[in-house]
């Protein structure tokens, strides 16, 4: 059963216009609750209860409101009435609450004493009309007023603000916290977010340009779509994606990228970069991931309808090894969107929105190479359990 004290606040909230949603909210109650109390009140015809205080709470809490809210002698509110400096207060909390997104009733002690603290700040009230106020005693309000000043992760803060900048700001929260994980140190990802949004650790974006088409007309019968947008695979080497992206330097050269990537784990496995989108990048490509096979192992390999992947040496590769070819349909980029989200991973994390500005194309190459060769070995996947796609693979027993 509420106290009614709770009524009482209720209904002096009400009654200096205050609306019903905003009084459930401060509460923490439902808003028929409050409907009910007023239709009792009203059948009732009787003026709201008085505060009553519970029992043991400290001097401050259970004085009257004419004694709780006296206005000081000095500051902004010594001239209001000790009404008006209630209402004051209650309004302050009610926009703490919104600004901050919380329910009143499961406002914490401490968060109880920020708010104290600012209020005593802003309106030069007393100790005792601020503990009143929070129904909050003195001894729970100087404990937490004496710990306001230290940060229990200061240390994490370090550790996090190393592991984002050792990611050349790549990694999110839940890689940050991935990786805590890894080193034995237990924490909350609400705690890493936290930290991160207070630290204005934030991931690059950037919205990407027009992007390279490799399409040049239906110039030979293309193979039907096998994979079906269906992209996984339950073992190395049974399906394949590969296609072609272009990197814009701040130069005017152009730099291109053709890898093939296996769907088991989404690495890599071989690639060709060059500065010609010609098909000496998307056969050397296919090639190496060959060359790398498992014995015995005969994919599928699924592209887009670039020109590339028609050529009669691309056909003839394929018709050697047993490689079945698979093709998206015409303009239809979803149905190799796997391959799309691996360049706009790619991308996001090593190209835009960096300054390339003097980076000659041989540097930007070698680069680009290396960031390939991480995020085969060792950037970390949530879908491999957190695992990169190498160590992904050595635990299962395959060979790297």
């Amino acid at each position: 059963m509420y106290k009614d004290v709770a009524k009482a606040r209720a209904f002096k909230m009400i009654d200096e216009g205050a609306t019903r949603e905003e009084v459930a909210c401060y509460l923490g109650v439902n808003k028929r609750t409050i409907y009910r109390w007023l239709a009792a009140r009203r059948a009732l015809s009787q003026p709201c209860p008085k505060p009553v205080s519970s029992t043991g709470e400290e001097k401050g809490m259970h004085m009257d409101s004419e004694e709780l809210y006296a206005p000081p002698r000095s500051g902004p509110l010594s001239g209001l009435e000790p009404s008006q400096i209630e209402n004051l207060l209650l309004r302050a909390v009610l926009a703490d609450l919104k600004a901050e997104g919380r329910v009143p009733a499961s406002i914490s002690n401490r968060s109880k004493c920020e708010l104290g603290e600012r209020l005593r700040l802003a309106t030069g009230l007393p100790l005792r009309s601020i503990i009143g106020f929070l129904k909050i005693s003195k001894s729970s309000y100087e404990y937490h007023r004496a710990r306001l000043g230290t940060d229990k992760y200061a240390d994490l803060r370090k550790e996090v603000r190393a592991l984002f900048e050792s990611s050349d700001r790549t990694f999110g929260y839940r890689r940050i916290w991935a990786m805590l994980k890894r080193g034995g140190v237990k924490v909350s990802e609400k705690v890493v977010r936290r930290i991160m949004r207070d630290g204005k650790m934030f991931v690059v974006r950037a919205n990407a340009p027009k992007k390279y088409c490799s399409y040049k007309g239906e110039i030979t019968d293309a193979p039907k779509d096998l994979v079906k947008r269906n992209f996984h695979a339950d073992a190395p080497d049974a399906l394949w994606l590969t296609d072609m992206t272009e990197f814009a330097l701040p130069s005017g050269k152009k730099v291109y990228l053709n890898p093939v990537i296996d769907v088991f784990d989404g690495a890599p496995i071989s690639w060709r970069i060059g500065t010609r989108p010609t098909k000496e990048l998307s056969e050397g490509s296919l090639e190496q991931a060959i060359s790398k096979m498992l014995p015995g192992s005969h994919p599928t390999i699924h592209s887009d309808r670039g020109v590339h992947y028609r050529t009669p040496s691309w056909i003839a590769i394929c018709e050697e090894v047993g490689i079945t070819r698979s093709m998206s349909r015409k303009g239809c980029c979803a149905d190799n969107s796997a391959c799309e989200g691996f360049f706009g991973r790619l991308k996001t994390e090593f190209f835009y929105g960096r300054c390339w500005s003097g980076v000659s194309v041989k540097e930007f190459m070698d680069r680009l190479d290396a960031y390939l060769c991480y995020y085969r070995d060792e950037r970390i996947k949530q879908s491999l359990g957190w695992l990169s796609p190498k160590e992904y693979r050595e635990a299962l027993g395959y060979t790297v």
